[in-house]
């Protein structure tokens, strides 16, 4: 994507969170995009490569097993996981980009719904075997970011997983402009939560510049 796209969508999210709807930017964001991929920043039309990595090395096979994607934007990572035998679920604030996963993928296993994190529907609590939570975080304000994580946190059930992709960087960083990169201090919010750590990954990927990234596998016993 471009600097104007970029630029385009961190102004929307500044003018958004000014008039105190600092989550409406996302809905803005898709529908001004028009169909154009390239103007969402975070819209590869692939699956996350760290996510790939990650199905890869543990072999997982999702049969039996219910998945819920956070914040799932044009659909390319539930897809992922629904090739992968998973019975999944994957949403998104943006009713449009909901409307544009359908599109994408007409003859999908994936139930995509509109809905938001910080008020998800009650029949999702504790759930899911697989919860994966892939560049949403980054992308929310920070004073939001407790209580999307605990939302997160609480659609895992006994014995499933939680999977966080996101950028990374130091407490003694400059916290940046959107994406927000989040510190390793800040996702132990999820130790707090009841999650325990079961891997953690700290890799810059292929971007150019590279960008580093934190992979972070929860569990809950």
């Amino acid at each position: 994507m471009d600097d104007v796209h970029r630029l385009t969508v961190r102004e929307l999210a500044r003018q958004y969170s000014n008039a105190g709807d600092p989550l409406g930017c996302f809905e803005a964001i898709y529908s001004q995009a028009g169909g154009d991929a390239a103007r969402v920043p975070w819209a590869d039309q692939s699956p996350n490569p760290g996510l790939l990595q990650w199905l890869d090395s543990a072999q997982t096979d999702g049969a039996g097993r219910r998945a819920l994607t956070i914040g799932c934007g044009l659909g390319d990572d539930a897809e992922e996981l629904a090739r992968r035998a998973f019975e999944t679920t994957a949403f998104d604030i943006s009713p449009t980009a909901i409307h544009w996963c359908r599109q994408r993928f007409p003859s999908s296993r994936v139930d995509y719904v509109a809905a938001n994190l910080l008020d998800p529907p009650q029949s999702w609590m504790g759930a899911f075997h697989f919860v994966l939570e892939s560049y949403t975080l980054q992308a929310l304000p920070p004073d939001l970011r407790p209580r999307a994580m605990a939302r997160a946190a609480s659609f895992v059930a006994p014995g499933g997983a939680l999977l966080v992709i996101a950028r990374g960087r130091e407490a003694s960083d400059p916290e940046g402009h959107m994406p927000w990169p989040l510190t390793r201090e800040e996702l132990n919010e999820f130790l707090e939560l009841g999650l325990r750590e079961r891997g953690f990954d700290g890799y810059l990927d292929h971007e150019s510049p590279p960008v580093r990234r934190f992979r972070v596998e929860y569990a809950r016993p």
